[in-house]
């Protein structure tokens, strides 16, 4: 079993930085593959990016691409999202996700466990 526990959300400005945090616990080794995914009211969840241990790739949504960044320490069991150039439109409840498999996938099918998710509302 994982547990997600995403932390660092909150009301920001438009054009403002924010990073979220994505502690990990558990079977670690069921976490090769760490993903951010964000669901505004009244949308689908959408996929903001991944993260494949080992040097695996990175990818991003191309809504996000050039302004968000994913990073992981192992040792720390814990994953970040660094946002920055925040817009009205990423306003969301941010969700990490944690899949076995080795694959940069964006498909929310693909992931096994979930946190509950921190809230982000950037106001333009």
């Amino acid at each position: 079993q994982v547990r997600l526990a995403e932390s660092g959300g909150g009301r920001v400005q438009a054009g403002d930085s924010l990073i979220l945090s994505c502690a990990v616990s558990g079977r670690t080794l069921d976490t090769v593959t760490m993903a951010w995914f964000r669901q505004a009211p009244g949308k689908e969840r959408e996929f903001v990016g991944a993260t494949v241990w080992g040097g695996g790739s990175t990818c991003y949504a191309d809504s996000v691409k050039g302004r968000f960044a994913i990073s992981r320490d192992n040792a720390k069991n814990t994953v970040w999202l660094e946002m920055k150039s925040l817009k009205a439109e990423d306003t969301a409840a941010y969700s990490c996700a944690a899949a076995p498999q080795g694959r940069c996938s964006g498909l929310v099918r693909a992931y096994t466990y979930w946190g509950q998710g921190t809230q982000v509302t950037v106001s333009s």
